[in-house]
């Protein structure tokens, strides 16, 4: 079933013997907060989805951190609301029935905020949710954050940013503008994205659903010690990634449930110059006990990558939609350069995917030319099992620069139409790999 080209093979690089994933995950601690509660309505908010509550929203957050923390608590109704800004010590906390329904007039997202917008940092429209330097913050509860992005309203945005402004902003990274300059925003169409701590540490995002983003939904940026736990996302809009952390250290993402127009959760570290400027990797993450439905990728890093991304462990979730195109998927070209390495990807079951199970591609958009090599190494895949896939394996590096360390084992793949493709792989090891029943 294989088609091959293999480099000699070389020593592995191993991780270290101490169990990294238990370290990491002793770590991670959520927040804690006071037992204080500021209900919004106390602040004038109504529940009837027509009246803005973004200023009675933010004098309860004010009022609670003045205090010294606690819950700013949405109780059931149907609220609008702009740009919310977190404080320290603050948990934003919705009720069951509770929903916050973002407004669609991008004003209420002014004035701009200092942000990184696919990889490169700027100032733009403020993310729906969004906090910067500050310590202990969260969105907990059972309510409903619908940020009500449909093909007329932030959508359509995408193909108008595409022409003007997304080369526009990658032009400001390549030229080491400074960020202060970059400056978007108000006619401008960068997309907000839904939920965007920056900078910040002790961070939780719990039990909430999350629907109709304008492109990514939890976007923590330069963060450490990050809890995402049981939330559940449904945006099929363009770019709708679940979770992106982005440069940051110490993520835990578990029990959630993902079925998004992108990729279900893509680790990133900055594009290209702009990534290599800050040059902060991506490290220390565990996925865990999730579901992915629908989307580009189950697992995905990059392709926003050039500060790297290291030790990441994905266990025992399941992934599985004709709609789904890959299960782990590392994505970077020559032009992003940066390293992955360290990954576990173990006890994953794939029901179904459109394309490949495993995916290492070296060839993504720019593709091969340019001046970085990218770096993909130590990979494992174990006790994977996949019911449906174009592809099992699909690695495709460079002659100047292979893949290295790529070990797949005890894993079973059926209904697997074509061939993996394995171009310029150093030091591939297949062991106990069961391809439509036959040794790989």
């Amino acid at each position: 079933m294989t088609r091959r080209t293999f480099l000699a093979a070389s020593s592995a690089i191993m991780l270290p013997a101490a169990d990294p994933e238990s370290e990491i995950r002793a770590r991670i601690k959520p927040p804690v907060f006071p037992a204080r509660d500021f209900d919004i309505t106390r602040y004038g908010a109504r529940g009837d989805g027509r009246t803005l509550a973004s200023a009675s929203i933010a004098q309860a957050i004010n009022a609670c951190a003045g205090a010294g923390g606690g819950r700013v608590v949405v109780p059931p109704g149907d609220f609008l609301t702009g740009a919310i800004h977190l404080k320290s010590r603050v948990a934003l906390h919705l009720e069951s029935g509770a929903t916050l329904r973002f407004s669609r007039d991008p004003k209420h997202y002014l004035p701009v905020v200092f942000s990184r917008w696919e990889g490169t940092e700027c100032m733009n429209y403020s993310p729906f949710i969004y906090a910067l330097d500050q310590t202990g913050i969260a969105i907990t509860g059972a309510g409903t954050l619908d940020g009500q992005a449909d093909g007329e309203h932030w959508w359509d945005w995408r193909d108008r940013a595409r022409s003007t402004d997304r080369p526009a902003l990658q032009k400001t990274g390549e030229a080491g503008t400074p960020v202060k300059d970059r400056i978007f925003g108000e006619g401008h169409y960068l997309r907000p994205q839904f939920i965007q701590p920056y900078r910040c540490q002790d961070v939780l995002i719990e039990s909430v659903t999350i629907r109709n983003s304008p492109m990514w939904e939890i976007h923590p940026v330069l963060c450490r010690n990050v809890t995402v736990r049981g939330v559940k996302i449904d945006s099929h809009g363009p770019n709708n990634d679940g979770c992106d952390p982005e440069s940051c250290a110490d993520v835990l993402i578990e029990r959630c449930v993902f079925s998004t127009g992108d990729d279900c959760i893509a680790i990133k570290s900055g594009r290209n110059a702009d990534g290599r400027r800050l040059n902060v990797p991506c490290e220390n993450l565990i996925v865990a006990d999730c579901r992915m439905e629908d989307g580009h990728g189950g697992v995905s890093i990059g392709s926003e990558i050039s500060g790297g991304v290291r030790n990441v462990f994905v266990r025992n979730c399941r992934m599985s939609s004709p709609r789904l195109e890959r299960a782990l998927r590392l994505k970077t070209n020559s032009y992003r350069g940066g390293f992955i390495e360290n990954i576990v990807f173990r006890g994953v079951e794939i029901g179904e995917v459109a394309s490949d199970a495993i995916q290492i591609d070296f060839f993504y958009e720019e593709g091969e030319g340019g001046p970085f090599r990218p770096v993909a190494r130590n990979i494992e895949v174990r006790d994977v099992t996949c019911g449906r896939a174009n592809d099992a394996l699909n690695l495709r590096g460079y002659a100047s620069s292979p893949i290295r360390d790529v070990r797949v084992i005890d894993c079973k793949f059926e209904n697997v139409k074509k061939p993996n493709v394995i171009e310029h792989v150093e030091g591939l090891e297949l062991r106990d790999v069961l391809i439509n029943g036959k040794p790989a």
